[in-house]
């Protein structure tokens, strides 16, 4: 089975989802049959690369609300991430591009497949949203892919280049056919199609769909005669 999920590394309910799919495949009993794969999605692609503007502020302006109401929005978010196990800094967060972000997760499907691209996922967001650091930074994004595992020479490659851009824009792109018009959103072999950072049950729920459709059981009627049968212990031929 492979999931497929479109986020981004400054969606604050990308993390809360990414615990509850992680939830739902803690007790899924096929998880180790199960692939997932993470897409690049920029909830805002003409942010700055060198921010100077908090995210409060910046929702405050692009909502016309008042920085107490956003106070309000913010403690709120924090209070469901804590709920998942996260303690999110959000009023300390800058508004900044991430498209440098996805450009190394990229990296880290190429370098170790989907278990390293999961590793530095988590690291990133756990570097923005509970640590408040500034993901657009190239200084910051080596020090936390490196840790995470990808390879230094490589990532200093890629930072000082435009690859994996396109990359980038054609998971955007994809996620666009889909019919997506916010992240996360996730793909379960290329078939069901879920939004947002729903309850751990629904994911549950989708798992259990997608498998029993891709491995059908059949039923065997009952006649009253079993039938004569060869089996691997004993065949009368």
């Amino acid at each position: 089975m492979l999931i497929e999920i479109w986020s981004d590394v400054v969606c604050p309910w990308c993390y809360i989802g990414k615990r509850r799919i992680e939830s739902a495949l803690a007790a899924f009993p096929h998880a180790d049959e199960v692939e997932v794969h993470w897409r690049s999605y920029q909830l805002d692609p003409g942010a700055p690369t060198e921010p100077t503007t908090g995210t409060a502020e910046m929702l405050a302006k692009k909502y016309g609300q008042s920085p107490a109401r956003v106070q309000q929005m913010q403690d709120r978010v924090e209070a469901v991430a804590a709920e998942e196990g996260l303690l999110y800094r959000l009023s300390e967060t800058l508004h900044l591009n991430t498209v440098d972000a996805h450009r190394l997760i990229h990296l880290a499907h190429a370098q170790g497949g989907d278990e390293l691209q999961g590793r530095v996922k988590e690291a990133l967001l756990a570097a923005y949203f509970t640590q408040a650091r500034n993901v657009a930074d190239h200084a910051v994004l080596r020090d936390v892919a490196v840790t995470a595992g990808l390879d230094p020479a490589r990532v200093d490659e890629v930072l000082g280049s435009s690859e994996y851009a396109a990359d980038v824009q054609a998971d955007i792109d994809q996620a666009q056919a889909y019919g997506a018009t916010g992240v996360p959103f996730f793909v379960v072999d290329q078939k069901y199609g879920v939004s947002g950072a729903q309850p751990t049950e629904v994911f549950t729920q989708v798992l259990e769909r997608a498998w029993s459709e891709s491995h059908p059981t059949i039923e065997v009627l009952a006649t009253g005669d079993a039938g004569e049968v060869c089996g691997p212990d004993d065949c009368a031929v």
